[in-house]
């Protein structure tokens, strides 16, 4: 059997963007700096950047201790956006479906859910909160929302529990099917 002489160039090209990839997800969530008793969750998008979410761990601290626990087991490396909505108006996009996961070894969910937590944050552009089934606002788990503009009326039906501090142009670009190839927790 000959070889292409293009078949050792080309595995060495692959190679080399893997590790180029790696690498820019890696700077990108290296330069992300969290203040002293801040914690920060860094979403690197598949070929479109970080989002940086400062978490309320004193404002909502079971939701947050939620968030934290799950993204230090893996759980959310590998799925998708698989919600977004923008009419009429923008309203939210929405992450944390498993069935979503892609390249990823399956995580465990936990089996109990996040009563809601009354944080004092109102759902406006930017803020994160926990998604519930309607009507159960006891009821979230592993799912969580992108305000991508003010809703207000959403308030008291879902916890607020963090805030987008970089990346919300991302976030407003966003397609379901946009994958989170890495998340990471930042303490400062």
């Amino acid at each position: 059997m000959r070889r292409s002489r293009f078949a050792l160039p080309l595995w060495l090209m692959l190679a080399a963007l893997l590790v180029l990839a790696s690498v820019g997800i890696a700077r990108s969530q290296a330069q992300v700096q969290a203040r002293p008793g801040e914690t920060l969750l860094v979403l690197a998008v598949q070929d479109k950047g970080s989002v940086v979410i400062r978490l309320e761990t004193a404002k909502a601290p079971k939701t947050s201790a939620r968030i934290i626990s799950l993204d230090e087991s893996g759980f959310y490396n590998g799925l998708a956006f698989h919600r977004v909505a923008r009419r009429p108006r923008p309203f939210l996009v929405q992450f944390g479906d498993e069935s979503t996961r892609q390249g990823a070894a399956s995580v465990a969910k936990p089996s109990s859910t996040i009563a809601y937590e009354d944080s004092g944050l109102p759902n406006e552009e930017g803020t994160v909160g926990l998604s519930a089934p309607e009507g159960n606002r006891d009821g979230g788990d592993v799912q969580f929302h992108i305000n991508l503009d003010n809703n207000r009326f959403l308030d008291g039906s879902y916890t607020v529990f963090g805030r987008v501090t970089q990346g919300m142009d991302l976030v407003k670009g966003l397609q379901v099917g946009d994958r989170v190839v890495r998340a990471s927790i930042v303490r400062g």
